[in-house]
Formats: structure tokens, sequence, C-alpha cells
């Protein structure tokens, strides 16, 4: 029988392979997430036309299900002596930075189509001397719940990252406490967030402001939500002693999503929240 195997870092684990990588065993998952976004996207073409709505239900329950599952047999392979070995960390680390890319190219749209009508108004309206935001909409005041949600994601980014620097000193506390602070002020966030959408001047369908409006700021909403079960999740495995200072890829991957998140508010609420709450081009 062959020996331990060495990753050529330096560690040595029960690994059955005589290299660092790893190869992973036939998993379901795939498929069935595969299956279940199909089946997700055919939903939603049905409640936009026909007003059914189980199939966006059974959609949704398969992706969580599916993600459940997965990221379950991710942690036990974690667990496994040799099979995360430092090749294999610095891939993941390369998945989550590929990752973080895309969903930058999926705000950069968002930010596209409001800088489109925001820099060129008569786009919108076909008026010699058209303004942004189009007449008769009025826009919310920047430094009202918009600033404070944003030194709360301000403040979240300091506790998120005195959480992994307590970490890698061996300060089990402070890791607790940090990812904690971090989870409630995210869901502060979140509420707070709601209550503004609840007082809002202007519906979705209101026009092209606020189509882009609630689309670029609702979906940065929805990735805080993701961020936050992300740290949730992560503060379960740091009360479980689930991290170390050599192994924690799950937490760096979570405090990188929610740096993303921070930095993607800061341009909503400089060019959307206050550099477009005037008349900022007029022709």
């Amino acid at each position: 029988m062959a020996g331990p195997a060495t990753s050529g870092h330096g560690e040595t684990g029960a690994s059955p392979y005589k290299h660092p990588y790893h190869l992973v065993d036939p998993s379901p998952w795939p498929l069935m997430g595969a299956f279940a976004g199909g089946l997700l996207v055919f939903g939603i073409i049905l409640v936009a036309h026909e007003g059914i709505w189980w199939p966006v239900g059974a959609g949704v329950a398969m992706v969580i299900a599916t993600m459940f599952f997965w990221w379950r047999d991710v942690l036990r392979e974690s667990r496994t002596p040799g099979l995360h070995s430092a090749v294999v960390r610095l891939g993941l680390r390369y998945g989550m930075i590929l990752f973080i890319a895309s969903e930058v190219m999926f705000f950069v749209a968002f930010f596209w189509a409001y800088f489109h009508y925001a820099l060129f108004p008569e786009h919108v309206a076909g008026a010699e001397h058209a303004v942004w935001p189009p007449a008769g909409v009025h826009t919310f005041d920047p430094f009202g719940l918009p600033f404070t949600n944003t030194m709360i994601l301000l403040l979240s980014g300091t506790t998120v990252t005195w959480a992994h620097h307590s970490l890698l000193h061996g300060n089990r506390k402070g890791l607790i406490t940090g990812l904690a602070l971090t989870v409630l002020l995210g869901i502060s966030f979140t509420s707070l967030q709601a209550y503004e959408y609840s007082e809002a001047p202007f519906q979705f369908s209101g026009g092209i402001y606020p189509s882009t409006f609630f689309l670029a700021t609702g979906f940065h909403g929805f990735h805080v939500i993701v961020g936050t079960i992300f740290l949730a999740v992560c503060l379960v495995r740091a009360t479980r002693g689930s991290f170390t200072p050599q192994q924690h890829f799950g937490l760096e991957a979570a405090a990188w999503y929610w740096h993303f998140v921070d930095v993607v508010w800061l341009f909503l609420f400089c060019f959307i929240y206050w550099w477009g709450a005037g008349v900022i081009a007029q022709h």
C-alpha cells in the first residue's frame, strides 16, 4: 500500500493520491442543480405569462437543496485529511475570485443602464430639455436612510475583518464576536432597506428611473441577504471549532464576498442616491 501522500508544499495527510490535487468522487448535485435552474427559469416564464407559481416554488426548493447538500459534501471533504491540500485551497481561492469578478460584471450592467439614461435623459423623454431624474420623480434623501445603511455596511466591513484577524491570531472569542456583529449588521441593513422600499415615492413600473433604481439596489439587497446567510453559516461553524488559522477558506471566501457587497453599495450610494438625487444632466 502507498504511504501518506505529500502535497509538494510540505503537507502530509492520509490522501490516497500521490499528487496534491483532489479528484472528487462522482456526485449527483451538478445534474440536480442543472435541472433545478432550468425548472426555476421555466417557472418564472410561467408566472409572467400564465400566473402559475408552483414551478417557481419547486425550482427554488431544488436550488436550495442542491446548494445545501453540495456544500455539505465540500465541508466533509475539507475535514478529510489530505484532500484539501495547499494546491486545492489555492484553486478554491481562484474560483472565488473568478466568481466575484463575474458578480462585478453583473452589476456593471445595471450601472451601464443607469448612466445611459442619466447622462442622456433625452432618450427617456425624447425632449430637447430633458432632465434626470425624469420630471415628476421624487428621489430619496441620500443622507437619510441610505446614509445610515452606508455606515452600517462600512462598520460591518470592519467587524468581519476583526473576525478574520482574530482567527489568524488564535482569538476564538474575537472570531465569534466579530462574526455575530457582522450578521446583526447585515440583518439591520436588510431591515432598513425593506422599510425604505415601503416608503418609496415611486413604484417599479413607474418608468426608467424606478426600474433602474430597484433593479440595482434590489439585487444588491439580495446579495446582502446571501452574504448574511454565508456569514451566519460561518458563525455556526466557528462556534463548533471548524476553522483553524491554517485552514479556513470558508470564512475567507465569506469575508471577500462581504467586502465586495460593501464596495458595490458605496458605488450605489455615491452615484444613484447622492449624485443622482437632483437634476444632474440637462440638455
